[in-house]
């Protein structure tokens, strides 16, 4: 597979190493971590990388806030994103998607699996 970079928005520290891990391993591809909305916004602006994996459930700023943060920004509104969710009812994938995500992967995943979920979703 082409070198990517992923950007990986999750509070919680275990999500980030294990999806970190995988990506790296699976894919070699270069892995960007924030733990945070605010945060991952600033990352994306910055760092620029090909996709985010956005965790929905996250405290101060969710996932679909900081996903619209994300769209209201010149710098980051072409970067597709991809939530991760532990919510994997049709109706809220539906919602997810109506709202314009490129996809939604559900947790709990197997983090060698990801670079090919993500390359499925995103055609590439």
């Amino acid at each position: 597979m082409t070198s990517r970079r992923i950007l990986i928005i999750d509070d919680e520290e275990t999500i980030q190493t294990v999806v970190q891990f995988g990506i790296r391993m699976a894919a070699g591809w270069e892995v960007l971590t924030a733990g945070s909305g605010p945060q991952g916004i600033h990352t994306a602006q910055t760092g620029q990388p090909d996709v985010i994996l956005l965790d929905v459930m996250m405290p101060e700023m969710d996932g679909i806030a900081t996903f619209r943060a994300l769209q209201s920004h010149a710098e980051t509104k072409q970067i597709p994103v991809i939530f991760l969710t532990a919510k994997a009812q049709t109706a809220e994938k539906r919602q997810f998607n109506d709202l314009g995500v490129s996809g939604v992967i559900t947790k709990p995943f197997n983090s060698l699996d990801l670079p090919e979920q993500i390359a499925r979703i995103l055609h590439w």
